[in-house]
């Protein structure tokens, strides 16, 4: 980013008079080795969170503050923000949630939620353990929007949260949100996959390459009004999203169940959260 580019960002704010880029956010630096680095390590310890942040800090994208503009800036991104100013709150309360009719997509979200001992709040508190500071801008609300839907898009591509459903979901976000990093840890994450299930006839690399046109073909669902998707019915909510059902990802399980691999024994543990963001 020019220093005049940055400058304009600077300048221009919301309605609520939130600047949309703070002075103080450092600017991030394109270092692919520091990725490379990063990215071997989580392959040695998958639940170390912080290489998953080195990643994205490291392969920052080029059109990123032109992506938070153009949401932040128009009128469905404030009123978002007046709507739904923290999505923690609304995705853990699952009593309300459950008041929804029988085959909502927030009955879904809580069956995920709820079978895989997960909550919104958990994956904020693993995101702020890092420490990484935070700025009182437009950015912020960006970064922490996309974090906060990361589990929706499990339960809205059938993905799940084995080591290739993880994959394919950042597959899935890079066609919605373009990043490197999703696509680094997206494709090296599928190799080492492929290695790790060695002379397996299961088309991996076809789950991935799926979920990745999946993604560039829906609308941005960061940008969709969560609250008022939560109440529809989960297949309405695919369909409106053109969210097909994931072929190639369940033809995986099917063929490693059948050749006695465990999909959630790949990596040994369990996948880590990644905090989906790329400044």
């Amino acid at each position: 980013m020019t220093d005049i580019a940055r400058d304009q960002y600077t300048r221009m704010f919301s309605a609520d008079g939130t600047v949309l880029l703070h002075p103080d956010r450092p600017e991030a630096r394109y270092r692919p080795v520091r990725a490379v680095k990063a990215f071997q390590a989580l392959i040695r310890d998958k639940e170390d969170t912080s290489q998953v942040f080195k990643i994205f800090e490291s392969l920052p994208s080029g059109d990123f503050m032109q992506r938070v503009q153009d949401l932040a800036l128009s009128e469905r991104g404030e009123f978002l923000r007046r709507a739904e100013p923290n999505l923690p709150e609304i995705l853990d309360d699952h009593a309300t949630l459950r008041r929804t009719p029988k085959g909502s997509l927030a009955h879904a979200y809580c069956d995920f939620m709820e079978a895989e001992g997960l909550s919104a709040a958990g994956l904020v508190a693993e995101a702020e353990r890092l420490g990484r500071p935070k700025y009182p801008d437009l950015v912020q609300w960006f970064i922490e929007r996309s974090r906060d839907t990361h589990d929706l898009f499990h339960v809205l591509t059938g993905y799940g949260r084995d080591a290739l459903g993880e994959q394919c979901v950042l597959l899935f976000t890079h066609g919605q949100s373009p990043s490197q990093g999703h696509l680094l840890i997206g494709y090296a994450g599928a190799a080492n996959i492929k290695k790790l299930a060695k002379g397996s006839a299961a088309p991996i690399f076809g789950a991935v390459r799926e979920a990745h046109r999946t993604g560039k073909g829906a609308p941005q669902l960061m940008a969709q009004p969560i609250r008022q998707l939560l109440e529809r019915p989960l297949d309405e909510v695919r369909t409106a999203l053109r969210i097909p059902q994931p072929e190639q990802y369940r033809e995986c399980h099917r063929i490693w169940q059948a050749e006695g691999i465990n999909p959630y024994d790949l990596l040994a543990t369990k996948p880590a959260e990644p905090e989906l963001m790329a400044a």
